[in-house]
């Protein structure tokens, strides 16, 4: 038994999602791990943000926590895990399972220094590393994420992103409003949008005679979001080798939102 460190998820966040962690594969060895101390571990990894090998000695072997983290990316249980969370959520605060309106929004962050795939140089914000696409809810519960290089557009990882939506139809099937700034403001984006996902796009501009720090109305949510990702030192900067592996942590980082919400 590790030590109750403050990223371990408890008992009974734990017991939420019991039912979702796929069943050992049938001819192998019985599962002999502890499927807690294999998740606190990885929870460990995203808040603490130090390198697999760096697990403390009281978790299971670093390779062994690895390995399930891999195969769940691979096999969709991270996602899953997530959707599930996020409608449950939703339910819990008598909302419908599946959103009407989301918001889009990027955020571009550093890349550690050995990083090399999918890496760009962001001139807007001078910023070279990767770009982080997340759509979300009016709750900021994050719908699908996408991670490029820093110098992809905001309409082309725009697009990306929300092509990934609507391949969740089914739980956005009451979807009908994208919320987005100016950087995915344009008639071909808005055209787009309205051809291939059948969505309305409402621009918010900030006001131009203001200074300073500004609340925009529905772009407050997907800020909020993103600070709550920031609160994961393993996000604070990008140090993936694989964008994918970056997408994974920020569902890991959303499901342990939703899961202290819930408990």
């Amino acid at each position: 038994m590790s030590k109750a460190y403050p990223s371990n998820l408890s008992r009974v966040q734990y017991e939420l999602i019991t039912d979702l962690i796929p069943e050992a594969k049938r001819g192998g060895r019985p599962r002999e791990v502890d499927m807690w101390e294999i998740l606190n571990a990885i929870f460990y990894i995203l808040v603490e943000g130090i390198r697999w090998r760096a697990l403390p000695g009281d978790f299971p072997p670093w390779q062994t926590v690895y390995t399930y983290f891999r195969n769940w990316r691979k096999d969709g249980t991270w996602l899953n895990i997530h959707d599930s969370l996020r409608e449950w959520t939703r339910i819990d605060i008598e909302r419908h399972p599946s959103p009407s309106e989301a918001i889009i929004d990027s955020q571009s962050v550093k890349t550690a220094a050995m990083v090399q795939k999918a890496v760009g140089y962001d001139a807007g914000k001078k910023i070279k590393g990767r770009k982080r696409f997340i759509t979300v809810d009016t709750l900021g519960l994050v719908l699908r994420v996408l991670v490029t290089a820093a110098n992809v557009g905001e309409r082309e990882g725009g697009k990306q992103v929300l092509k990934q939506v609507k391949k969740s139809h089914n739980q956005v099937c009451r979807l009908t409003t994208i919320w987005v700034d100016g950087g995915f403001d344009g008639e071909p984006f808005m055209q787009w949008v309205m051809d291939f996902c059948r969505w309305i796009v409402q621009v918010v501009l900030r006001p131009q005679q203001t200074k300073g720090f500004t609340v925009l109305k529905k772009r407050w949510v997907v800020e909020r979001t993103f600070g709550w990702l920031m609160g994961c030192r393993r996000l604070v900067r990008d140090y993936e080798l694989l964008p994918e592996t970056s997408e994974t942590f920020i569902y890991l980082a959303m499901i342990r939102v939703m899961a202290k919400r819930l408990a």
